[in-house]
């Protein structure tokens, strides 16, 4: 069982940056690889960023490459997320998840979720 619980969003105006952390209990963090999705109002919920377990290899969406990376520190049991050149477009809830799979982007491939931080990002 993994808990995960997010922070770090706010109000922003486009081109700034934020960056979003993620703290997960329990002693078996490094076993999982950890991921970033977003769900924008009206919207699914979408894939933006993926990190290997030891943290040597991440994916990310077209839209944000460039811009956000992913990253984590397994001492920490936290996974972060760097977002730069905000737009107004990556307005959302950003939630962390957690898989025992490869770098999938789908959903239903995570086993755990955190209950998401908003992020909104103002012209």
């Amino acid at each position: 069982q993994v808990q995960l619980v997010e922070s770090g969003g706010g109000l922003v105006q486009a081109g700034d940056s934020l960056r979003l952390s993620c703290v997960a209990s329990g002693r078996t963090f490094s076993s999982y690889v950890m991921a970033w999705f977003r769900q924008a109002p009206g919207k699914e919920r979408e894939f933006v960023a993926a990190i290997r377990r030891s943290g040597g290899s991440t994916y990310s969406t077209d839209s944000v490459n460039g811009r956000f990376t992913i990253s984590r520190d397994n001492a920490k049991n936290t996974v972060y997320l760097q977002m730069n050149s905000l737009k107004v477009e990556d307005t959302a809830v950003y939630y962390c998840a957690a898989s025992t799979l490869g770098l999938v982007s789908t959903v239903r491939l995570y086993d755990y979720w955190g209950q998401g931080t908003q992020v909104t990002v103002s012209s």
